[in-house]
């Protein structure tokens, strides 16, 4: 009988829990606010296959409203005038204000010598646009 109550407690929770990511999508004030420690809530997710696909559900519909909230103070920023704003989103949202690496070569033809794979690069690596050959190996 009284597995029967803790099992129940313990749906109570996860339910809570799966409602309240999605108004907060972060773990660790999820559980706060609903009561629950944090490796309850890992326990649960590695022992309950439908609730960890539905906190994940939860986790991720969350994000989705922060982001659409952002989105919209952003957007109020614009229209305040705010630079940074207007800059931020013209480089993430407008094809001309984009970061990008141009390469122009006097070469007719668009296949490149050993050489010159090596240069370009090394050239990419000492301006941070791609890792270096060794980081990429310790990964």
């Amino acid at each position: 009988m009284e597995s029967k109550t803790i099992e129940k407690r313990q749906d109570t929770f996860k339910e809570l829990l799966i409602e309240q990511f999605k108004k907060t999508p972060i773990i660790q004030i999820a559980c706060q606010r609903v009561g629950v420690g944090r490796a309850s809530y890992y326990r649960w997710k590695d022992e309950d296959e439908d609730f960890a696909q539905a906190s994940e559900e939860a986790l991720c519909e969350g994000k989705l409203l922060v982001n659409d909230m952002a989105e919209s103070q952003l957007i109020s920023e614009i229209k305040n005038k705010n630079m940074t704003a207007i800059i931020f989103w013209l480089k993430h949202n407008h094809p001309s204000f984009s970061t990008r690496v141009e390469i122009i070569t006097k070469k007719k033809g668009l296949e490149l010598s050993d050489e010159e794979k090596g240069l370009l690069e090394k050239a990419l690596e000492l301006s941070a646009l791609i890792p270096k050959v060794e980081e990429v190996k310790n990964e």
